[in-house]
């Protein structure tokens, strides 16, 4: 691997980074560091991030991930409702799995969501990278209704999300964003295995009360 490289492009990135993007930068990290803690400042920060994205892929021609940041803007209003108000005889929404079904359902969502959004952009806009663009969007479309279910797999589709993102946002000229989404792959990763212990957790409990 050429070090070197990702140095020179970390510091370029610094160097072209304006105050709004690296604001944006900082809440987003945050936001997932919140998500990881089951934390529900995850969603006053991630709102915050989510706007500020939403002006900086439309002067980068991102239009997929313009449209997913304001659906994550619309689903953290949504999520800070459903994890404030839990159902009746619970103090808070519990982290839990999938079942079979949720899982058919993601798969769907996810697919049509990506077939939809190539074919538009790909023939609709003057993208450049329609199919990269379409993908991120799609599994973090998804990743973000998990999240706010509470649900184990939600940082499997962010894992996907961010894995992607890198290259994308490296290639748009975007390199501390794509440095961001490095270090959320990381943190998305950790989250996976903190969510997974809240689970089998929650589970033991609920064993426990039977």
């Amino acid at each position: 691997m050429d070090w070197q490289f990702l140095i020179d492009g970390f510091t370029e990135g610094l160097q072209q980074m304006t105050w709004l993007e690296g604001f944006a930068v900082i809440l987003g990290i945050a936001s997932v560091y919140f998500s990881m803690r089951v934390n529900i400042l995850v969603y006053p920060t991630g709102i915050i991030s989510t706007l500020i994205y939403v002006w900086i892929c439309l002067q980068y021609k991102l239009y997929a991930d313009m449209g997913i940041n304001a659906y994550y803007f619309s689903m953290s209003i949504y999520g800070w409702y459903v994890w404030t108000h839990p159902k009746e005889g619970k103090e808070e929404l519990p982290v839990t799995w999938l079942k079979p079904s949720g899982w058919a359902v993601s798969i769907a969502i996810f697919a049509a969501s990506y077939v939809i959004l190539a074919h538009v952009l790909a023939n609709f806009t003057d993208s450049d990278v329609p199919y990269w663009d379409s993908f991120t969007t799609a599994s973090a479309f998804v990743g973000m209704w998990l999240m706010a279910k509470k649900k184990v797999e939600n940082w499997i589709f962010w894992i996907l999300t961010d894995l992607v993102a890198v290259p994308l946002y490296f290639y748009k000229g975007l390199i501390l964003t794509s440095f961001q989404y490095l270090f959320f792959t990381v943190l998305a990763i950790m989250g996976l295995i903190a969510w997974i212990k809240s689970a089998n957790r929650n589970s033991f409990e609920l064993e426990g009360h039977k």
